[in-house]
């Protein structure tokens, strides 16, 4: 079976569809590692390829896709604005075992999209035709789209979805914001359940899902095929399977104590890299401990102790401490 037939075959099935959502130097090959070990995504997307006239593919994000360890179809992500460059790209990336080519147009980073890439695109649609039209004739698996809502408005996704539809877009995932909103409160789902219903291809939803109880509700709503898990993943990579059991009506996994701790342990050392400093380790693994404070008692207080951290013994106590009263 091909990846794009792996895919096929997840997206017949009547459960939701998850996915992992790419993040730049989080959705490594080690990190799918890791969250294949809880359970993992059905579908994996990697960290963008930065795509410009001078650009190769990254060695390390092709890694994931060369070494795919979680036996799931792997599909590749790309961020730039230039039609040739991204053609160009797209037809070297078919070479690898992939399932589909993603386009970014959703990363809210301002050294991203002041470039006109990423979110920065949803400034504009004629560029994105364009785009979409080139990268279609040059895909011949399946051609994916990862976008928000718009750049300050919410009335760009209106706009997208007819060329999505045009250009024969295989599966679209839509975050519930716009690229200034960042990740502040205020996910349209609503908006999602708009343009689900008005896509001819299936629709993830990402957005501020933070728990199997949230999935259920979303699902539900915006009558999405699936969803993308991002931050939330990161603190709880049991989602996945949480959400599976309770869309199954099984007794749904509660992590103790224990597990969170031994999970931040592999998490450690999921992001060490040889030869490097614990100081530069501890303060790598601080970007993924920023999503834990959800649910916590003492979030801020947990916050404020972990980034003081300067050893792995400190991050530890810290993370001992607090996870007991999560």
């Amino acid at each position: 079976m091909t990846p794009t037939e792996h895919l096929d075959a997840l997206l017949a099935r009547p459960e939701p569809l998850l996915a992992l959502a790419p993040m730049q130097d989080v959705t490594d090959l080690e990190f799918w590692r890791l969250m294949a070990r809880c359970g993992g995504a059905d579908v994996y997307y990697t960290e963008y390829f930065r795509v410009h006239a001078d650009s190769h593919l990254d060695k390390p994000i092709l890694a994931s896709l060369i070494h795919n360890p979680t036996g799931k179809p792997a599909i590749a992500q790309m961020i730039g604005n230039d039609i040739p460059s991204l053609v160009r790209s797209a037809k070297e990336l078919q070479r690898y075992n992939i399932a589909a080519v993603d386009l970014n147009l959703g990363c809210p980073a301002p050294i991203v999209y002041k470039k006109c890439a990423g979110g920065g695109l949803l400034r504009d649609v004629p560029r994105i035709e364009g785009i979409l039209g080139a990268l279609r004739e040059a895909i011949s698996i399946k051609f994916t789209v990862k976008t928000r809502l718009g750049f300050d408005d919410t009335e760009t996704i209106d706009a997208l979805v007819p060329l999505f539809a045009k250009h024969g877009v295989d599966l679209v995932t839509i975050h519930g914001r716009t690229v200034l909103q960042m990740y502040r409160e205020g996910v349209r789902y609503d908006l999602i359940g708009s343009a689900t219903a008005n896509l001819p291809c299936p629709v993830l939803a990402n957005g501020n899902i933070s728990s199997h109880l949230d999935a259920a509700e979303v699902t539900q709503q915006t009558g999405v095929r699936g969803l993308m898990l991002g931050r939330g993943a990161i603190r709880n990579p049991w989602m996945f399977d949480q959400i599976r059991q309770h869309a199954r009506g099984e007794p749904v996994f509660q992590p103790t104590p224990a597990d969170r701790l031994r999970y931040v342990e592999e998490l450690y050392e999921c992001v060490t890299l040889p030869n490097t400093r614990e100081l530069d380790m501890v303060n790598r693994i601080k970007k993924h401990l920023n999503f834990f404070a959800w649910g916590l008692t003492d979030a801020e207080g947990f916050l404020s102790a972990m980034r003081r951290c300067t050893t792995r013994a400190g991050i530890m106590e810290v993370c001992t401490r607090h996870f007991g009263e999560a």
